[in-house]
């Protein structure tokens, strides 16, 4: 994959969405969206990873978003945003998710196990506990979509683009510790929920699966150096990614422990993204 119309690319600029780009009332604003008009002008390609599936942010109403690329589910797959073509895609081995099954159905966890990449929008769940708010409404927003794990022979699954476990905030501590300690050859990714912004989602993948590989991936194919990229982002499931941009920055409403380790700008709602941006081009 090259750049368009052979024309050099001279950055790579990648965003987060949720919580970054996307306001706290689902809009996005003007001025960023100006802001990544100016870097596609500069020739900088610009891609969006998000912890979303293809499904979800191509049906998310309004979003009409002026970039290259959109890297989702946590760098599971990239498509192209014009004519949305399926760039690459990871997905976990039938035989790694008959494991990572046998072990969830002997954990306490409310799960759910999502199809291969591009339609990991369809899943399977199975529900132990009677009070976990936050998976209920995941459940309800995709009611079309998913169906109850015993519905299906236990080895019966194939390829599986992620495993998602919905965890109560004041257990996650110690839900994180037993699932890295269990699943050491996977890619465990910890993110703060976007429904309830308080339980946790703790997602299963493919060893090779991140935002930071994934968009490293990218670089390779664009021929961008290492030191031509830039990445903003708000929330735990983005640290990897911030690591390995030459340059990071975090919006105002993330953390305060990723506030102290990059640059802070403006939040998602106050033009955080154009902040960004613009400290970036002035500083090349």
């Amino acid at each position: 994959m090259n750049s368009d119309q052979g024309k050099p690319c001279k950055g790579l600029f990648i965003t987060d969405f949720d919580g970054t780009l996307l306001g706290s009332d689902g809009k996005l604003a003007q001025r960023d969206l100006d802001a990544l008009e100016a870097l596609r002008r500069a020739g900088i390609k610009t891609a969006i990873a998000t912890g979303r599936s293809f499904y979800s942010f191509v049906n998310s109403p309004g979003v009409d978003v002026p970039i290259d690329y959109l890297i989702f589910t946590m760098g599971a797959g990239v498509v192209t945003q014009v004519g949305h073509k399926l760039l690459y895609q990871v997905s976990l081995s039938p035989e790694a998710v008959r494991q990572t099954l046998e072990y969830l159905r002997q954990s306490t966890l409310d799960f759910m196990v999502h199809h291969a990449v591009p339609e990991n929008h369809r899943f399977y769940y199975r529900r132990v506990n009677t009070n976990n708010p936050d998976f209920e409404s995941r459940l309800e927003r995709y009611r079309d979509f998913g169906q109850p794990l015993d519905s299906i022979p236990a080895n019966d699954f194939g390829e599986a683009a992620q495993f998602l476990a919905v965890v109560p905030s004041h257990q996650t501590d110690g839900a994180l510790s037993e699932v890295r300690n269990h699943l050491p050859d996977l890619s465990i990714i910890r993110s703060t929920s976007p429904l309830d912004h308080k339980s946790t989602w703790i997602e299963f993948f493919h060893p090779d699966v991140s935002k930071s590989k994934t968009a490293a991936w990218l670089a390779s194919e664009l021929g961008v150096k290492p030191g031509d990229t830039m990445a903003i982002g708000n929330d735990y499931n983005d640290l990897d990614l911030l690591e390995w941009a030459n340059r990071s920055f975090v919006v105002e409403n993330a953390p305060l422990e990723m506030k102290n380790r990059f640059e802070q700008v403006a939040s998602n709602d106050n033009g955080g993204v154009a902040e960004a941006v613009d400290r970036w081009l002035n500083g090349r």
